[in-house]
């Protein structure tokens, strides 16, 4: 999660951010970048518990079934591990309900792709309609290359494209290629999670 906040903040992203109040420093060296100091020690923190569960697995093996090898490195494990889970925790949950969001340059950054976003959506409706992964596939990616390539509008050539249009009509297209088929679970999983 603190990967994705840190990937989401870069300058060249810019769709979330953690909070970042007036007059606080970000780097040192870029004053226009505004780090994401708290995903970026929680990166850190998953380092360390990703290492008390190496040793912890290391504990397994023991001589004749039985020795106290393992004793050492749970008196160090037990405390520290928690410490360190509670800790991240606590802040993950912070970065999380001050998150602050940029819907518009999501749609952006989604429109500089001119549509291409939705060849997974093109490849799963030919796959539906009786062609194989492979094939679909081929038929799909030689449209996406054709826009990727020439920069052209994803929905407009695969309208245009005889071998895809053997399968998928111009209203499947468009009823594909859009985003409400990525929100339709959303209310479900807030139910679930916060029901």
């Amino acid at each position: 999660m603190s990967m994705e906040v840190r990937n989401l903040q870069r300058t060249e992203v810019g769709e979330a951010e953690e909070f970042f109040r007036k007059g606080q420093t970000g780097s040192s060296a870029m004053p226009h970048k505004r780090n994401p100091i708290a995903s970026e020690n929680l990166c850190g923190m998953a380092r360390l518990l990703h290492g008390y569960a190496m040793s912890s697995l290391e504990n397994i093996p023991l001589w004749h079934e039985r020795d106290i090898s393992h004793s050492s490195v749970e008196r160090v494990i037990a405390p520290d591990a928690t410490i360190v889970l509670d800790y991240s925790l606590e802040r993950v949950k912070n970065v999380f309900k001050n998150l602050i969001v940029y819907p518009d340059k999501m749609q952006k950054n989604l429109d500089i792709t001119k549509g291409l976003y939705h060849s997974e959506a093109i490849l799963i409706a030919l796959i539906r309609k009786g062609l194989t992964r492979q094939d679909a596939y081929k038929v799909t990616q030689a449209v996406a290359m054709r826009c990727y390539e020439g920069g052209l509008d994803f929905v407009t050539e695969l309208k245009k494209d005889d071998p895809l249009r053997q399968y998928l009509s111009e209203k499947e297209i468009d009823e594909t290629c859009t985003n409400d088929h990525y929100f339709r679970h959303v209310d479900t999983i807030f139910k679930r999670v916060y029901g």
